[in-house]
């Protein structure tokens, strides 16, 4: 089974990076230069960069995926701690109000750290936590949804991100040895103690997400799904279709092979067209994709950090949409 790999994001060379920073620089200051002038504009108003996470949780659409501040295999505290710390503080800095994050992750070392960075936490954050995946080691990951497990890992999920209410927990996979149901139930009885505010989950068919609903309310799901891997299509249009969030996991391709980065990608020739990345074109496509769309690209990187979030700016026209699309069918 294929788990989170949330890539951290690289340029394609110093150049489009030093190209598309500057540009950037620019445009904060009103003046737009350059080949990106022709697809870097103010958001419109038409656009809707943000969005209602369970009717009731106003998010910026580009939110942060903390998972790769960790250590290496997903395993223990980052190399760099304070450099992790001080990615969290900029996401929020640059407009992140949707951090996702789970108690996995380290395990239990990236709740610690994002209380570490922004507690107390500023108005609006939405802290996404996840559980039911446990850690033998670095790189394993095995399921455990059984109920008393699942309603004990709440508790210690608050009490890491020293959160009074989660106010989105994801059940992390479902555990084929227990019946969602009963996993589920535990959940809503937490919900309904005050210990979680939403619910939602992660690798799920639709005949699935419609089970779990019958359990408890599923305001979003979390699915691998990118430029170039669309497997969960269904997933995404039975969101769109319910007003349901679609969190992508891998926005970027993931690790390896899989990487839109990776060179001699099908997209570069366009993003070098544009001097901006692939990654920015990758994540552009994910928001002009779909209005309950909520990318969570990940980075440990300030740098990668910025551009990633120069995304939200990138507007493609119909034409570039479907040259990207006819580029992203060879990839």
């Amino acid at each position: 089974m294929n788990y989170e790999v949330q890539e951290e994001i690289s340029m394609d060379n110093d150049v489009t990076r030093r190209t598309f920073l500057a540009a950037l620089s620019a445009s904060a200051a009103g003046v737009l230069t350059g080949g990106l002038h022709r697809i870097l504009a103010a958001v419109p108003e038409a656009r809707d960069s943000t969005f209602q996470l369970g009717g009731d949780l106003l998010v910026n659409r580009l939110g942060f995926g903390a998972m790769r501040l960790t250590g290496e295999g997903i395993w223990g505290w980052p190399p760099d701690r304070e450099n992790a710390k001080k990615v969290l503080r900029r996401a929020v800095e640059l407009g992140v109000n949707f951090i996702d994050t789970a108690d996995a992750y380290g395990p239990e070392t990236n709740e610690l750290l994002i209380a570490e960075a922004l507690y107390p936490y500023p108005k609006g954050l939405v802290i996404a936590t996840k559980g039911g995946n446990t850690r033998p080691g670095p790189g394993q990951w095995v399921q455990d949804g059984r109920p008393e497990y699942l309603a004990q890992a709440v508790d210690k999920s608050l009490k890491r991100l020293k959160l009074e209410r989660i106010d989105l927990w994801q059940l992390h996979r479902i555990d084929p040895k227990v019946p969602v149901e009963e996993s589920l139930g535990a959940i809503k009885k937490a919900q309904d103690a005050g210990k979680i505010r939403h619910v939602g989950l992660s690798e799920v068919t639709v005949a699935e997400i419609e089970q779990a609903r019958k359990v408890v309310p599923i305001v979003s799901i979390q699915n691998r799904y990118n430029i170039t891997d669309r497997e969960s299509e269904a997933a995404l249009n039975y969101c769109q279709k319910e007003k349901m969030g679609f969190i992508p996991w891998a926005p970027m391709g993931g690790s390896g092979s899989r990487s839109l980065s990776k060179p001699s990608n099908a997209l570069e020739a366009e993003a070098k067209r544009h001097n901006v990345s692939v990654v920015q074109l990758a994540l552009a496509w994910l928001l002009q994709k779909s209005p309950v769309m909520l990318p969570i690209p990940g980075t440990s990187s300030l740098p990668h950090l910025e551009e990633n979030m120069a995304a939200e700016k990138l507007q493609l026209s119909a034409d570039e949409w479907k040259r990207i699309e006819e580029l992203a069918r060879k990839s």
